[in-house]
């Protein structure tokens, strides 16, 4: 199958719509703690939709996963688990430095180590990288692509300096720039282990292929071993504070007990798009029976199953995405990460989120977007290049 890197850029556009709107689901659970629809969603994200998708649309999964190499399979579990840490700290970062500017650095992290560092690993990145005018533009959109994200930055924190007081107190109630740094700096880099785990996972997409699969689908087993390490770190964190909150009991229990940290008049604002440290959920007093408040369990878990599956999507289509990229499947990561950026901020405009902002922060949030879909135009045009030699 010869690649087609206009076709991956569609791909990774369409993982990059899951990523941005998989929490949207979330707003439909009622009162259950953070961890609870966390893991339950989880289930589905990281289980459950890839081994069913993988199972559907590969030859023999678990004879590919029996014959991959010991090394391949560790070192993709282990920067699953390391990504699944990354993500997790993403909420702190949302908590010291609000949302704008938060995402702004820890994404730009994201982009720039999870793009870069797999070429510099193998050794490749001055002769196929500085030594190619394929690699060069694709170079030039990675630039692009972090100029982009620095502009929507700007644009949140322009944002920001337009609230008044008590709406910055309400959203960035903890701000504090050196904590929020440090621990964006953590998240960022963390969360780019997703793409080395993704490189470390090569032979298996190579065995996969010689099993006769489409090559268009062999990313899917890679996605069982990297997304169950990132399972693991997340699973560990969920239970421990299932434990701490005493809230494992929601599972499967309907009725709300008094020690559940749970209030009717308690609203908290949604801070991530990516797993956060901290309860999301708006609490809103669920139906009550003979003087009993209860959740609504049906309802919990299929919004949360929705929203889990909806997530998984995003790498689904990022494994077709890197399919058509040819010997330049790294800059996959830059796509991702600018297609997250774009459709989260215009999920934030539809949701009214920027609603009176002046119309400079509403113009730089339109440079941004604007500067994101050109550097992905720029990498498709790179890999592009590259196919025609």
């Amino acid at each position: 199958m010869t690649p087609n890197p206009f076709l991956g850029v569609f791909f990774h556009w369409l993982g990059g719509l899951a990523s941005g709107s998989f929490y949207v689901p979330y707003r439909g659970v009622k009162k259950w703690a953070w961890e609870t629809y966390w893991l339950t969603g989880g289930f589905f994200s990281w289980i459950i939709a890839p081994w069913i998708l993988a199972s559907i649309n590969t030859n023999d999964l678990l004879a590919v996963l029996r014959e991959a190499p010991w090394s391949s399979l560790w070192w993709t579990y282990f920067w699953g688990a390391m990504w699944g840490l990354g993500g997790l700290t993403f909420g702190l970062t949302m908590r010291y430095l609000g949302m704008s500017l938060g995402m702004g650095v820890a994404l730009g992290y994201c982009a720039a180590f999870g793009t870069l560092m797999p070429p510099i690993f193998h050794g490749e990145f001055v002769t196929k990288v500085l030594h190619t005018n394929s690699g060069l533009v694709i170079l030039i959109g990675v630039v692009v692509c972090l100029l982009g994200i620095a502009i929507a930055g700007m644009a949140g924190m322009s944002k920001e300096k337009e609230m008044s007081e008590e709406q910055k107190k309400a959203t960035i109630r903890e701000f504090n720039f050196a904590k929020g740094i440090l621990v964006a700096t953590f998240s960022g880099v963390m969360s780019a282990s997703f793409a080395y785990g993704l490189d470390a996972a090569t032979p298996i997409a190579d065995i996969t292929a010689r099993h006769g699969t489409s090559p268009i689908w062999t990313g899917l087993p890679k996605l069982c071993v990297l997304l169950l390490g990132g399972f693991t770190s997340n699973f560990i964190w969920c239970v421990l504070l299932n434990i701490k909150n005493k809230t494992g009991y929601q599972y499967y229990s309907a009725v709300i007990r008094r020690e559940s940290p749970h209030r009717e008049d308690e609203t908290i604002i949604e801070t991530a798009i990516d797993a956060p440290s901290e309860e999301t959920v708006e609490r809103i007093p669920g139906a009550k029976k003979n003087g009993v408040e209860r959740a609504p369990m049906l309802g919990n878990y299929f919004f949360s199953a929705l929203a889990g599956s909806t997530w998984y999507m995003q790498f689904f289509f990022y494994t077709m995405g890197e399919t058509q990229m040819g010997d330049y499947k790294f800059s996959s990561w830059t796509l991702h990460m600018a297609s997250i950026i774009i459709f989260s901020s215009l999920w934030g405009i539809a949701l009214r989120e920027w609603k009176g902002s002046s119309g400079f922060t509403k113009g730089l949030l339109a440079m941004g977007l604007a500067t994101l879909v050109f550097s992905t135009v720029i990498v498709g045009y790179g890999n592009y290049l590259a196919t025609m030699k």
